[in-house]
């Protein structure tokens, strides 16, 4: 069969959802993953198709098992995060949602760089819809930040596809690396900028927690993993994105651990599990790539059920504070229980799915001989549990009794979250399975002595100092308040820069526009005091009209320039 490419059917989709409604439009939506993983399955591996536009060959779609595993993931977290919403009867989300994960999957299939920067931006200027649509002042504010960051990381893309394509003649999506031109710098950076980079990160821990509670889940998914997608195709093997990584996956347990707004300990839990997976990429081995790739299957699952649990809580409760809550299991025993499954995934309990890729990326880590990385990625692998292994669960769910009672999620946010959960296990338990759809062929054996007892006495340990640290009061307080981090610099910088800018174009343009009117008072004077303005210069000199009118149109463009 003639298969479609998968972004279509996502934005086919996108436009019948927005003429229907009701049940019509949920079952729309819910056939469009499933359409779209059927139209996926049949497409040959190698499969291609191109477009010939000016002098540049466009492919927009390209098959293989990098881009493969992407795919199937991207329609399983559409599938899940549709079902999640169903409960809405919010056309922005339903459409803004296909839209967005459509683009992500152009983004994934695109063979050169102009077709990636085409969905790059789509991917920003869907996704803000899922920000805006919470309709607060804080929301919006946030969502206008996100855009100018996301857009601007597109114009930087574009700038190194132009670069690289007037040195080299080539705008093919391949392998770039480091080669010391400008074109690879800029196109690095932008791809840093959408996987949160160290001092490159806060659109995300700023945008995703004002989000609605469908619209985080979404948002999840599909930005950082596509970025991770094209670091992968791109510049695997860069040894700097190891050093990178280890810091990604280090920085944001500190700022997780004083965190009081949940959905915003999550965001930086996010940051802190790309840190691994781009750790793998920069070692560019089989086993390094592997690990990366599984953990970012993985990670779009788990950290999606524990974002699907806070929306949960946030819609039940209207609250998300860790400081508001607790006591919650009483009311909320479902979401409870699969909340605690996303959090053993992401703290890497065996027989949980992140036990059997995180461990992938450690150990070719200390294959590699980084050393020092590997101890980064321990210390990061203690943390991950502390904040979303245990502070998630423990602090919405338990710890003091808040007195809020309230009803269950509802049955489709269950559902939603039952599904992931169950994934989260079956990888964990079954992992062959996602092996099996690897770039590589898999030669790793997860659940070995070794990799179970180091793992089970790092958890150990971990839930230890968190006890020891809870009971004598030195763990950090679940207190109101805003945490500075790096994005302060330029939010308290840009506002005065700007201020600054205009009041010296102001001062600028006021010397100009004196400048200007005293030059046009000049020549009125020099006309009326050598020959009038009463037509005595026109008519003793040949060129007196063309001077008179000259001087007259001059007059008026000044006067039009300071009336403006």
């Amino acid at each position: 069969m003639n298969s479609l490419a998968p972004f279509l059917i996502f934005f086919i989709g996108a436009l019948l959802a927005t003429v229907s409604r009701g049940w019509a439009r949920s079952a729309i939506m819910l056939a469009v993953p499933l359409v779209g993983a059927y139209n996926l399955y049949a497409t040959p591996m190698g499969a291609s198709a191109e477009l010939h536009l000016f002098d540049y060959t466009l492919v927009w779609l390209r098959v293989d098992k990098l881009s493969l595993i992407f795919g199937y993931l991207f329609h399983l977290a559409t599938f899940l995060g549709i079902i999640f919403s169903l409960h809405l009867r919010d056309t922005t989300q339903h459409v803004a949602g296909l839209l967005y994960a459509g683009s992500a999957l152009g983004a994934v299939f695109a063979g050169d760089l102009i077709t990636l920067f085409i969905f790059w931006e789509l991917l920003a200027i869907t996704s803000v819809f899922l920000i805006l649509a919470r309709r607060t002042p804080r929301a919006e504010r946030a969502a206008i930040r996100y855009l100018i960051i996301q857009v601007l990381s597109g114009v930087v893309l574009l700038t190194g596809v132009m670069l690289m394509a007037e040195r080299t003649g080539s705008i093919a999506f391949d392998h770039i690396g480091l080669d010391g031109s400008l074109a690879s710098v800029l196109i690095f950076f932008a791809m840093g900028v959408k996987c949160c980079f160290p001092l490159l990160h806060n659109w995300l821990t700023d945008a995703y927690p004002e989000a609605t509670p469908t619209g985080t889940v979404f948002l999840s998914a599909f930005t950082t993993k596509v970025a991770v997608y094209a670091l992968a195709r791109g510049y695997a093997g860069t040894d700097i994105m190891v050093y990178l990584g280890g810091g990604m996956a280090m920085f944001p347990i500190f700022f997780a651990v004083i965190e009081n707004d949940l959905r915003r300990v999550l965001a930086y839990s996010l940051i802190n599990q790309v840190g691994f997976m781009v750790v793998g990429i920069g070692l560019g081995t089989e086993l390094g790539i592997n690990g990366a790739v599984s953990h970012a299957f993985n990670d779009v699952v788990f950290k999606g059920l524990l974002f699907m649990s806070m929306g949960a809580v946030l819609y039940r409760t209207g609250k998300i504070n860790g400081s508001e809550l607790g006591g919650l299991y009483k009311s909320m025993p479902w979401t409870t229980g699969f909340c605690i499954v996303g959090a053993a995934s992401i703290s890497a309990f065996p027989l949980f799915s992140g036990f059997v890729s995180k461990s992938m990326v450690m150990a070719s880590t200390i294959e590699e001989g980084h050393d020092l990385v590997w101890l980064a990625l321990l210390f990061a692998s203690a943390g991950v549990f502390h904040h979303a292994g245990i502070k998630i669960p423990f602090f919405a769910f338990f710890s003091h009794d808040s007195g809020i009672r309230c009803k269950e999620a509802p049955t489709n946010m269950l559902i939603a979250m039952g599904l992931a959960a169950a994934i989260c296990i079956f990888n964990g338990s079954y992992p062959w399975v996602l092996y099996s759809m690897l770039p590589f062929p898999v030669d790793y054996a997860p659940y070995t002595s070794y990799h179970v007892l180091l793992q089970c006495q790092l958890l150990f340990f971990s839930a230890l100092a968190f006890a020891m640290l809870k009971l004598t009061g030195l763990y950090p307080p679940e207190l109101p308040g805003v945490n500075l981090d790096a994005e302060w610099t330029y939010r308290w910088l840009a506002p005065r820069w700007v201020e600054w800018m205009r009041q010296s174009i102001a001062e600028i343009d006021r010397s100009g526009r004196v400048m200007l009117l005293d030059m046009v008072r000049g020549v009125m004077n020099f006309v009326n005091l050598h020959h009038g303005l009463d037509g005595t210069f026109a008519r003793t000199h040949p060129a007196g009209t063309m001077v008179f009118w000259a001087v007259a149109l001059l007059g008026l463009f000044l006067v039009l320039y300071l009336i403006a």
